[in-house]
């Protein structure tokens, strides 16, 4: 951050420094127990008595002094430059701790150049003995230069108790130092003997040929399995956060790790096969795959070893983007842009956005992501998604991604960075606000003077989401409305009538008509519908349907319903893909295979499979959905459970610019559905104001009994606690679709609310649930004269006022809730004097709208 940034997109994400460090990296090792070979060949050849041998060892100095001295020279200085302009903070803290070490292992280099000269030139000139002193000073300062580079190099990994006493010693002789040291040491004897190989096969004798290929591939072998068990030492010696990181969460580091382990028995056995195939034309090959799987092997190891910091470039002490952990807070305070040094936009205007956008993107992002390179590559993750999205992408990313370091800007810094990446670096999948053209609906018909009967009808949900699975191929879906109706006979004394009228709905769509008879339950009649119903094509997330009640085949009441659905989901703001509909609403193919992929690789699964193959992937098969009484497997979370305490990680609910809820749910006021059409969302109260914030909504399905002994459910639970706006001990488990919000915990005895939050008092099972509630006479449900649940009266919806009113409208022409304001005739033909329904039902309703 103090450093002008050296950009280098489709290179950077790490392959320019990993294209000249693997390289040099791999011949530095060759240079210790390339050291080690020669001398020791040599001896060999003194003891047998072999020119040949002898003949051999000076040939392969020159090949060792050139690759070693000039390529490996010439790599050193690349990695000194590509670190100091890629990493300039990190370079100067490793110069400045270990800034001896350093000196002593440009000693210990100077000693090899000068010793390995003199022992390429004085072949044959020197005395045996002092030629073998020259081999063992270049092999000992070689092995004392890798002493020192690995314990700075693993001091960046495990930094250990440096962090606390700042001490030279602490750092250099570090947690995992020892292992490291005979990890590289017998990594750096096989690699002798792989360029053993590439030497030995080229010797024209048959029999000396195939008496140094089998000599090499003691150098491969017995080291190979030395270094297996010095892999298992370091993994061991690995403090817990960075075993966690390669092992567990880091998800590029599977394939590394596997390919490590793999290849470990391929070289064994190609090593093997070198000492029995006799042919030079089938050992020559074999020999230069050998080296390719060596060079592999230590490539995938230092990918593993470098994945390990993350965050941090200094583990715990540095993070990737050169802020030091000890100034995050205050860099958070006062912005990146204005505590960077190389920047040109240090506030932001609406002027220059994009551009400071593009600052916040060099500094935050590309040092360790590239533009459009093979790693790291930002793009395809900028573009899916909204604008939205990924700024609650970017506030979470450090405990969703922990790989991934805190957001270091500051709140109008990080929307500013996600507008840039979706709309400016990429189109991401953000929309412009639909405009929704207003329809009006004609209630039924009712005449107060002559009418007998009438008819009151709701569903158990006033809106219920719907992922369109014959369409997405994923279906979560809530379970199909409940249609509920009572039919009244008028008079002095109303009557709820029961079996003896019959009473039948009718929902037509533009695509199905729906038909039925309810079935008389109690004081109501009920039916649900036997799936759920296809929304129209202009994307109105509602359908009608027509109730009626007859008697002796006679229709004596009517009504119209509104049946709210909305396929406005907002799975696209992170998993991207199109709207399947141009009205922007409805989940797409594309983003329903986006989110299978996750799925997969997060749990194993094989769904992204089956979906290919044409299959409809349902959720509830696996998690329980007490809304259709699915059972699921007893070993997962139910499907609430799982989505909501999943997701709670990822989504920012403290982002003042958005309701956490609306990222899924289709009530956001800008897109398709529309605003929360219920009568609190005209008061001000949103989702939380009933079920909590998305957190601690979150961890109340989390601490049901049942989930809690789930495994998978405690470590979400220990993942979002920490956002809990309560503690988690005070937040109440609850069961999903049973145990709901209390509408008498505002409510108290029906009296106005005295409070705004219904949270954490619920209801204990499905009939205390507001809509299978009674008035106090046991007789009128609460939703007849109400409304559906998100829905009261009077209900406010952008696409119709009336839509969400029709039955008031039809009996009382307002949008009231039936009787209010003493419109009691609506059922009674007298005046009446006393509150038979609930205290307050004769007072005048008090939130008005015009």
């Amino acid at each position: 951050m103090n450093y002008p940034i050296w950009q280098l997109d489709a290179f950077g994400g790490g392959l320019f420094i990993a294209v000249i460090a693997i390289f040099h990296v791999y011949v530095s090792h060759f240079a210790v127990g390339g050291g080690l070979f020669l001398v020791l060949t040599e001896m060999k050849g003194l003891r047998e008595g072999s020119a040949e041998i002898l003949a051999y060892t000076r040939r392969h100095t020159k090949f060792f002094l050139l690759l070693t001295m000039v390529f490996g020279g010439l790599t050193g200085v690349g990695i000194w430059l590509t670190i100091a302009l890629l990493s300039p903070a990190a370079t100067s803290k490793l110069i400045h701790i270990f800034v001896f070490g350093w000196a002593v292992d440009w000693v210990f280099f100077l000693v090899e150049i000068i010793s390995l000269l003199l022992y390429y030139y004085t072949f044959e000139r020197l005395e045996p003995k002092k030629h073998l002193l020259l081999g063992w000073i270049y092999f000992i300062s070689a092995l004392m230069s890798l002493f020192v580079i690995n314990g700075i190099i693993d001091f960046m990994l495990t930094p250990g108790e440096w962090l606390t006493d700042n001490n030279f010693w602490s750092g250099f002789f570090n947690p995992t130092f020892w292992p490291a040291l005979f990890f590289r040491t017998f990594m750096a004897l096989m690699i002798a003997g792989l360029f053993g190989f590439l030497t030995s096969v080229n010797i024209k004798d048959t029999t000396l040929r195939h008496n140094m290929v089998r000599y090499c591939g003691i150098w491969l072998l017995a080291p190979l399995v030395l270094l297996l068990a010095s892999a298992l030492w370091y993994k061991a010696a690995l403090p817990a956060p960075q075993q966690e990181m390669i092992f567990l969460v880091a998800p590029e580091m599977k394939p590394f790790l596997g390919l490590f382990i793999w290849l470990s028995p391929l070289i064994f056995a190609g090593g093997l096969g070198m000492a029995i195939l006799r042919p030079q034309n089938v050992q020559r090959p074999l020999a230069w795959l050998l080296l390719l799987l060596g060079f592999v092997q230590l490539g995938c190891f230092e990918f593993i070893r470098e994945g390990g910091r993350r965050p941090y470039i200094i583990h715990d002490y540095m993070y990737s983007t050169s802020i030091l952990k000890a100034d995050l807070a205050e860099t958070r305070k006062n912005g990146v842009l204005a505590s960077a040094r190389w920047i040109h936009n240090r506030t932001i205007t609406p002027e220059n956005r994009m551009e400071a956008g593009k600052e916040l993107l060099n500094l935050l992002c590309l040092p360790c992501h590239s533009l459009g390179g093979p790693l790291n590559d930002i793009l395809p993750v900028a573009r899916r998604f909204s604008p939205a999205g990924m700024r609650s992408f970017l506030a979470t990313m450090d405990t969703t991604s922990p790989y991934m370091p805190p957001f270091a800007g500051n709140r109008e810094e990080m929307a500013v960075l996600a507008d840039y990446l979706t709309t400016h670096l990429t189109q991401g999948t953000g929309d412009n606000p639909v405009r929704i053209r207003p329809e009006t609906l004609v209630p039924a018909a009712f005449n107060g003077e002559t009418d007998e009967y009438l008819i009151l009808a709701t569903t158990d949900m006033g809106m219920v989401l719907s992922s369109e699975p014959e369409f997405s191929g994923i279906d979560f879906s809530f379970a199909p409305p409940t249609l509920r109706a009572q039919v009244i006979e008028r008079g002095e004394v109303p009557a709820v009538l029961g079996k003896e009228v019959q009473v039948s709905y009718r929902v037509k769509t533009d695509q199905e008509t729906l038909t039925g008879t309810m079935t008389a339950a109690g004081s109501a009649f009920e039916a649900t519908l036997p799936k759920m119903p296809a929304v129209s094509s202009d994307f109105r997330p509602y359908v009608l349907a027509e109730i009626s009640a007859s008697k002796n085949g006679r229709i004596i009441a009517a009504t119209k319903l509104k049946i709210g659905i909305s396929t406005t989901l907002g799975c696209r703001n992170c998993h991207g893909g199109p709207w399947r509909q141009e009205g922007k609403t409805g989940l797409s193919r594309e983003t329903a295979a986006n989110i299978l992929a996750a799925h997969d690789q997060r749990s194993k699964t094989r769904l992204s499979r089956a979906f290919a193959d044409g299959a409809i992937i349902t959720c509830r098969d696996c998690h329980a959905d007490s809304s259709r009484d699915s059972q699921g497997l007893s070993e997962r979370l139910n499907l609430s459970a799982a989505i909501h305490g999943f997701h709670a990680a990822y989504i920012d609910h403290t982002d003042p610019n958005t309701n956490s809820c609306d990222f899924c749910h289709g009530n956001n006021p800008h897109g398709a559905t529309g605003k929360l059409e219920d009568l609190h969302g005209g008061l001000g109260l949103d989702c939380a104001n009933c079920h909590g914030t998305m957190t601690d909504h979150s961890i109340s399905l989390l601490k049901e009994e049942k989930q809690a002994r789930i495994p998978h459910g405690g470590k979400l639970l220990a993942l979002i606690a920490p956002k809990a706006s309560l503690p988690v001990q005070a937040i109440k488990g609850r069961s999903p679709w049973v145990m709901q919000p209390d509408c008498l915990t505002c409510h108290q005895d029906f009296r106005p609310p005295e409070t705004d939050s219904a949270f954490n008092s619920w209801t204990q099972d499905r009939q205390g649930l507001y809509a299978h509630r009674h008035s106090m006479d046991g007789v009128l449900l609460c939703t007849s004269c109400h409304g559906a649940p998100h829905s009261l009266y009077p209900a406010d919806n952008p696409h119709s006022k009336e839509a969400g009113n029709l039955q008031p409208l039809q009996y009382q022409k307002n949008h009231y809730p039936i009787g209010a304001d003493q419109g009691c005739a609506v059922c009674h033909t007298v005046a009446m004097e006393e509150e038979m329904h609930h205290p307050g039902s004769l007072g005048t309703f008090r939130n008005r709208v015009e």
